[in-house]
């Protein structure tokens, strides 16, 4: 019996060694074509393993991939403009110095990092995943070549790029138009991750980040308050008293093997206080494709909804996947409706571009016409090897619809700055005088990111080793002595609007009173 049982094992761990094999030289020569197309020279071998020694090791969930995922954060990330002013003027800012300031008194942000983006040209993914075939995938680490010079709480921060959907949304009086707004604060919210593959730095645990926009109307602190699993909890609120917006978000990753998937854990809380209204929501999944080979490219899919607890009106949005032809690309299309399950308005568009609402009626006239008009382009669940286009008209834009959110078109520079809106890029900027306030745990005082914002990608490297084993260090530390990790600007407690597990905000961080913080870096 054992010998059947052996020979069973054997004949399963030559077949992985074929499948390893045949994946390697799959990735090699379309690496090596890649390279010649680019370079116009004869294709490279594939880069060493001896190159990626340290890409492996026992570290755990910092070196998690969860910044593929982003957050929705997750997200954040997209360069868009209301029809009002409030934020047309970043696009349009040049460079500037730190403490320059517009007329009105506001102070410009930077509009480029000091240094352009290394090339990925020469590296392969696949020299890396070859060796964790059979890891969890939390335990994967990848070079700092594939990361973009931002923490994940950075990353998350860009929620709040289309705050003025917040403040639109606390002027008006109808609750239907509110929740319109909201969902386009939703949806928005995931837009800047197009095209977003740079992996954001995993926060260190205690870890913090602040960000503080006059010109957006708010503030946000966040904080990495879990290690294992990897939870970032933040909180923002308006500086004129509007609104409140906190969660705390938990990616769940699987590895399909041409793709990663982070499902985000974790409720966002919308609290309009002029209205007494709470909105909670979770953002769609995340799917990053051709880990392997082949053009990384980024998808939402899934179902968000919306709700409102004080009226019982519900948003019920769908991401729609692209499907094999890639009609469905980036599509987000769902209802709002009543207590009653009422519809009492259709919203659509795509979370890379814009979003619109009209009456459930005519949207129902629409789609009954374009499914007959389609129904010969049946969708597969087959994933595609390539990036679909999408299609050439775009969003079609249905007779008597209102236009809620639109994209700006990122600033030229975008492609050469890890593919930056004008808010990302000023997310980790970083003068004398806010260096004199923020805490020692703000992650813009990270020796790794700052590095590799600076172009000096050796010492990105081995700063961001450095602080891996020393955050190993302490936690071994702690675990000798039975000491407990406390967070220090959230504590766990359940939501008070669904009930679910939640990490929520126990004040004073403004006051500016830092004492007794763990020196991290």
């Amino acid at each position: 019996m054992f010998s059947v049982r052996n020979l069973k094992l054997e004949h399963e761990q030559e077949k992985n060694k074929i499948l390893s094999e045949a994946l390697e030289t799959l990735a090699t020569e379309h690496h090596e074509l890649e390279q010649s197309l680019v370079k116009g020279s004869p294709p490279l071998s594939i880069i060493s393993e001896e190159q990626f020694y340290d890409a492996v090791s026992d570290s755990e969930s910092e070196k998690s991939l969860s910044g593929f995922e982003t957050t929705a954060a997750y997200s954040l990330e997209d360069s868009m403009d209301s029809k009002d002013t409030i934020t047309s003027s970043v696009s349009e800012e040049k460079v500037c110095g730190s403490g320059e300031s517009l007329s009105n008194g506001i102070k410009k942000h930077r509009t480029s990092l000091p240094s352009p983006m290394f090339s990925r040209n020469d590296f392969s993914i696949w020299s890396i995943l070859r060796k964790c075939i059979g890891m969890e995938l939390s335990k994967i680490t990848m070079p700092v070549i594939f990361n973009e010079p931002l923490s994940f709480l950075q990353r998350l921060t860009e929620y709040m790029e289309h705050t003025y959907l917040i403040h639109k949304a606390s002027s008006l009086s109808s609750t239907t138009e509110r929740m319109q707004c909201v969902a386009a604060f939703a949806v928005s919210a995931v837009a800047s991750q197009w095209e977003r593959t740079g992996k954001p730095f995993n926060p260190l645990l205690g870890e913090t980040y602040e960000l503080i926009r006059d010109d957006l109307g708010f503030r946000l602190l966040s904080e990495q308050v879990s290690h294992h699993p990897p939870i970032s909890a933040f909180y923002a609120e308006g500086l004129n008293n509007d609104f409140v917006f906190h969660g705390s978000i938990y990616p769940k990753l699987k590895f399909w093997g041409k793709s990663v998937e982070a499902e985000p854990k974790g409720t966002m809380t919308l609290e309009l206080l002029e209205h007494s209204e709470a909105y909670t929501w979770t953002n769609p999944t995340c799917c990053v494709h051709n880990i392997i080979v082949g053009k990384l490219w980024i998808e939402q899919y899934g179902n968000v909804e919306i709700t409102n607890h004080k009226t019982g009106e519900k948003c019920v949005l769908s991401f729609k996947p692209c499907g094999l032809f890639g009609k469905e690309l980036h599509k987000v299309e769902g209802y709002i409706q009543d207590k009653s399950k009422k519809k009492l308005c259709a919203l659509y568009g795509k979370w890379t571009e814009c979003l619109y609402s009209v009456d459930p009626a005519t949207f129902e006239a629409y789609k009954k016409n374009d499914k007959k008009s389609a129904e010969e382009k049946k969708s597969s669940k087959q994933e595609p090897d390539e990036m679909p286009l999408p299609d050439s008209e775009s969003v079609y834009v249905i007779p008597g619809s209102i236009l809620l959110w639109k994209i700006t078109p990122r600033p030229p520079n975008s492609a050469q700055m890890y593919n930056f809106t004008s808010f990302a890029m000023a997310l980790n900027e970083l003068d004398k005088e806010m260096e004199s306030v923020i805490p020692k745990t703000d992650c813009r005082l990270r020796p790794d990111i700052r590095a590799m914002e600076n172009g000096e990608i050796d010492l990105a490297s081995e700063e961001k080793k450095r602080l891996e084993e020393k955050q190993r260090t302490a936690r071994k530390n702690r675990s000798k002595s039975e000491e407990d990790w406390k967070t220090r600007w959230f504590h766990q407690g359940p939501n008070p609007y669904t009930g679910t597990q939640d990490w929520l905000y126990s004040g004073n961080y403004w006051d500016r009173n830092y004492f007794n913080l763990p020196d991290i870096y």
